[in-house]
């Protein structure tokens, strides 16, 4: 059995296994990475080498590029303050710490335990997307957990690279250095980001075309990572720039069928490619042990033991780092909650970053000799990111139930049927002033039964919402009915973005109805 066939037949179960775990509202990413653990401890099956760019250039740029999307420019004003704290200050803390540790317990050399530090100092945004979607978080906590794993990569990157160049060459580390390095990677990576998304957005404005804008939606990651990595910038950062700035604005730059298409060519590549990539940290796993050397066999013990310090670091700094922010902004009498805090300290799992990072190690120095305890770094990578994945994965629900923080189903039924109703007001609001206007005529003789009809279905529509229930209304195969409820679905969705602009309903909430119009948009395009 060659390599490419264990490739193939991963493929297969881990679309297996991920669907399996959508049927039982099991976490994907744990299964997974058990999947890939089992097949990687068969005798019989071969070694996969992975070469660092199938991970970071092939798999992370559009991985990344989806998670950036679902979270908003108004979202990230929400809650810069405290990722701040998390970008920045955790990651540093974060690298020292595993640093300490595994020099203390481990054989690994000052740099080489400096380079695991790196390596596993940030969230993954992978992880904490794929595993997001099943919870019901509330807005500013999804954010919050989203915009910390998406952008502290900048920060732990350019940690990575310092550390990468101290062992490669054994040059010492100066802070002038690391921060002109942080502000090249991360600001080269940002404008880059910004850039390509002002590029693309130009392009997109001028095609209604869906094949095209498919391709292009495909290649702007792609686009991004390499173009910033060419340039000496973070492609990550300019990969989650982009993504970010287009998922804010790409309602605007094309019309319903394309956005269907595109989002359903988009759900379809990330969720082959999240369920390979989460089996393959399993799969590698087995495989990085059988090239460890004699003195580095004790890895079984040292990854629970760093993975512990992972966790314990990020509730030692989330917890008081959430009081200062509450004791400085707080209403009232209100009391300090440990329910968000213990929510967002458990929901930073590592995933696909660090396994890219560890795997983009150098193999030798810059005299030619092997890089000391490369394979044991690799191993207590990947173990940690499997520990982290399986063991907060499967317990991460369970801890937002504790919490009470979940919101519950009718809470949000509720804000969807209120925000369906006001737009449906608003819509039939101006379907009165457009029954007055002379510019109906050019729509003929039928352009008041097809008024009477709109207005049946508007009012149906909020009388549905009231009852906290919708269905979308019969499409009438009338022309004149057609455009007019065209021209209402252009009036529902800009209500519907201001509201969001307004901060009066979710970006969830937001999504689903937009989808909701965009569908019924679409079939009242393909009758025409």
């Amino acid at each position: 059995m060659t390599g490419l066939t264990v490739i193939l037949l991963l493929v297969v179960l881990a679309t297996a296994v991920a669907t399996g775990a959508r049927r039982w509202r099991l976490p994907a990413p744990s299964l997974l990475v058990i999947a890939g653990l089992v097949v990687g401890l068969i005798p019989w099956v071969p070694e996969v080498r992975l070469a660092p760019h199938v991970i970071s250039v092939l798999v992370l740029p559009p991985l990344l590029y989806a998670s950036a999307g679902e979270i908003s420019v108004r979202d990230l004003r929400s809650v810069w303050r405290p990722v701040t704290g998390l970008v920045f200050g955790l990651v540093l803390v974060s690298a020292v710490a595993v640093g300490y540790v595994a020099r203390a317990i481990t054989p690994l050399t000052i740099a080489a335990a400096f380079i695991l530090g790196a390596v596993l100092a940030s969230t993954d945004p992978v992880a904490v997307t794929a595993l997001g979607r099943r919870l019901s978080l509330p807005p500013r906590v999804q954010a919050m957990v989203q915009a910390e794993s998406l952008f502290n990569d900048a920060t732990s990157l350019v940690l990575y690279k310092v550390a990468v160049a101290t062992a490669v060459s054994g040059s010492a580390i100066t802070v002038s250095g690391t921060i002109e390095q942080f502000l090249l990677l991360a600001g080269g990576g940002a404008l880059i980001g910004a850039a390509v998304a002002a590029v693309v957005t130009l392009i997109r404005r001028r095609t209604e075309d869906p094949v095209l804008e498919t391709v292009i939606a495909l290649v702007t990651p792609y686009a991004s990572y390499v173009i910033a990595e060419d340039s000496h910038a973070s492609g990550v950062t300019a990969v989650i720039v982009a993504g970010v700035v287009l998922g804010s604005t790409g309602h605007k730059l094309s019309n319903a069928p394309v956005r269907l298409q595109v989002h359903a060519v988009y759900d379809t590549v990330t969720f082959l490619l999240e369920s390979v990539v989460f089996a393959l940290i399993g799969l590698e796993l087995p495989f990085a042990v059988r090239h460890l050397a004699h003195d580095e066999h004790g890895w079984p013990l040292w990854v629970p033991v760093i993975a512990f310090t992972v966790l314990a670091i990020r509730l030692l700094w989330v917890f008081p780092l959430s009081a200062l922010i509450h004791y400085r902004h707080k209403e009232g009498d209100s009391r300090l909650s440990w329910r968000v805090p213990a929510v967002l300290s458990w929901a930073g799992t590592r995933g696909v970053m660090p396994l890219a990072a560890a795997l983009s190690i150098p193999l030798v120095t810059n005299t030619g000799a092997p890089l000391p305890h490369r394979a044991l770094i690799l191993t207590l990578t990947t173990g940690t990111v499997a520990l982290t994945v399986v063991f907060q994965g499967f317990t991460l629900a369970p801890v937002v139930r504790r919490s009470g923080i979940a919101l519950e189903p009718e809470h949000t039924a509720r804000e969807e049927a209120r925000t369906r109703r006001h737009i449906a007001h608003t819509a039939l609001e101006e379907l009165r002033q457009l029954g007055d206007l002379d510019e109906l005529a050019e729509l003929g003789t039928a352009a008041e039964t097809a008024l009477k009809q709109a207005r049946r279905d508007l009012e149906a529509r909020i009388h549905q919402a009231e009852d906290a229930h919708y269905s979308d209304p019969d499409a009438r195969p009338a022309d004149a009915y057609r455009e007019i409820r065209r021209t209402l679905i252009g009036i529902e969705a800009a209500e519907l973005q201001r509201l969001y602009e307004a901060n009066m309903i979710s970006n969830a909430t937001r999504r689903r109805i937009q989808r909701e119009l965009d569908l019924e948009e679409a079939s009242l395009r393909a009758r025409d």
